[in-house]
């Protein structure tokens, strides 16, 4: 396997990466590093022989993390921001068709399944909306709301506070 960067190298990494229940003193899913976050290549590995990892310490984070290929470009490579990564559920912003049919009306959930950052109108994604993969720009995609966390309220908590 050949690779494309090496000991001492500048990369970027192009999503969240979280813990995978390896890293030390952090749980299961918590954000180890940001994306777009810049890091330098410290090692080079493999992983079942046929995926390249790259160990990669972020300074600003003070972390040191593997990255798979797939999830680094060149540091000095162009960058473009994004609302959303790969996995990531969102809405449809306005409905869309294709060849007059609608295949997804506004407010339908899809799943981020790419996100791509070198398309001349900004930022697009491939959302996989039930039945459909299409590609979609940012500016047509809302966030999924995030869940309130309620509890169940008890008789103590719909009693009235002494006066």
């Amino acid at each position: 396997m050949r690779t494309e960067f090496d000991y001492g190298d500048t990369v970027r990494v192009t999503r969240n990466v979280r813990d995978d229940g390896t890293y030390p003193g952090m749980a299961v899913g918590d954000l180890l590093v940001r994306r777009g976050s810049i890091g330098t290549v410290i090692g080079v590995g493999t992983f079942l022989q046929d995926q390249i990892i790259y160990t990669v310490h972020f300074l600003d984070e003070d972390r040191i993390v593997g990255c798979r290929e797939e999830e680094v470009i060149a540091g000095d490579a162009p960058w473009a921001p994004s609302r959303f990564e790969a996995r990531e559920k969102v809405i449809a912003g306005r409905s869309f068709s294709l060849r007059g049919e609608v295949v997804a009306e506004k407010g339908c959930i899809g799943e981020v399944i790419r996100v791509i950052r070198d398309m001349p109108e900004g930022v697009h994604y491939h959302v996989n909306f039930p039945g459909y993969m299409l590609c979609i720009p940012e500016t047509s995609l809302e966030p999924l709301p995030k869940p309130v966390n309620r509890r169940k309220l008890t008789e103590a908590d719909e009693e009235e506070p002494a006066a």
